[in-house]
C-alpha cells in the first residue's frame, strides 16, 4: 500500500509516495529529497545530529515517521541561508569557531535556532548549555557553540553582537 504525504521543505511544496509508512523523516529528507545537511548520527534521538524544525518546534528527525509531518512545515540546514547570506547563527558559528569536524554542526544550529524561537534572547551561557544539552559534539566545542548562541541571541534581537 502506498501512502502519500504532502509537506512543505524550505519553502518549497513537496508530495512524496511511501510504500512503507515506517520510514523516517530523516531518511526521507535525505534519501528521497537529497537533503543531506541533517546527519544520521546515533539514529536514536540521542545525539541531535539529525536535529530539523517542524512548524516551527525542535524535532529529531530519526525519531519522526514522516507520515506524521504530513501538511507541516519542515526546515532544515539547507533553507536557513536567505538570499546568499548567512543565518545569523551561522554566521556566529564560524565567527566563534562554533565547530570542529562539523557533523554535529547542522543539528546544532537548527536547535539553536529553534530554542531561540523557543526562550527568546539567551544571554546565560547555562541556559544555552540546558537547551542544547541534546545535541552532542564528539569534539568538544561546547565553549564555541555557547558563545555562537550567545552572539546570535544579540544579533536576532538587535542588540548587537560581533558576528
Amino acid at each position: 500500500m502506498t501512502h502519500s504525504l504532502t509537506l512543505t521543505v524550505n519553502g518549497e511544496e513537496k508530495t512524496v509516495a511511501l510504500d512503507d509508512p515506517r520510514v523516517t523523516l530523516l531518511d526521507l529528507l535525505r534519501e528521497r529529497l537529497g537533503l543531506t545537511g541533517a546527519k544520521k548520527g546515533c539514529d536514536r534521538g540521542q545525539c541531535g545530529a539529525c536535529t530539523v524544525l517542524v512548524d516551527g518546534r525542535r524535532v529529531n528527525a530519526c525519531l519522526t515517521l514522516a507520515l506524521t509531518v504530513d501538511g507541516s512545515d519542515v526546515l532544515t540546514i539547507e533553507g536557513v541561508a536567505r538570499n546568499g547570506s548567512l543565518h545569523p547563527v551561522q554566521a556566529a558559528f564560524i565567527a566563534h569557531d562554533g565547530f570542529q569536524c562539523g557533523f554535529c554542526t547542522p543539528g546544532q544550529i537548527m536547535s539553536a535556532i529553534g530554542l531561540m524561537a523557543e526562550a527568546g534572547p539567551l544571554d546565560d551561557p547555562e541556559r544555552i548549555r540546558e537547551g542544547l544539552s541534546g545535541n552532542l559534539c564528539r569534539c568538544g566545542a561546547y565553549a564555541g557553540i555557547t558563545e555562537a548562541v550567545r552572539d546570535a541571541s544579540k544579533i536576532l534581537s538587535g542588540k548587537g553582537g560581533a558576528a
